[in-house]
């Protein structure tokens, strides 16, 4: 595997373990430090479960020596933030959202380009 990929798997694991535990363990205060109006803590702590989930696929993932052992892991990490910024940028287009909304977007976007690049430039003989 890449060393590139390995990169992006460690950032993407820290990145979800720190922001799901927040918001799986703390959501109201979460999203009330990032200036989120905080409406749906059931909703917040799914968001907060599913991406612990993935930093640990993720984590599980930067430890694997092999694309074969990542390759489903990837689409999903793609799929999830290209769906992800799709639907946060219908409504950031719509109204007027404090910064971390445009945030959030950037942090679906810019992994989702990483994925993007792993998939692109994986092995062709797995």
């Amino acid at each position: 595997m890449s060393k590139i990929a390995k990169a992006i798997f460690l950032i993407d694991a820290i990145l979800c373990f720190i922001i799901g535990a927040f918001l799986l363990i703390i959501p109201g205060d979460t999203l009330t430090w990032v200036g989120w109006v905080p409406y749906d803590p059931l909703m917040t702590r799914l968001v907060g479960a599913a991406l612990l989930a993935l930093g640990w696929g993720a984590f599980r993932a930067w430890r694997a020596t092999q694309y074969r052992d990542i390759a489903i892991l990837v689409e999903v990490e793609f799929l999830f933030g290209v769906l992800g910024a799709i639907g946060l940028l219908r409504h950031l287009l719509q109204a007027y959202y404090p910064p971390i909304g445009w945030i959030s977007f950037a942090l679906l976007v810019v992994p989702a380009l990483a994925w993007g690049y792993v998939w692109l430039t994986r092995p062709r003989n797995i």
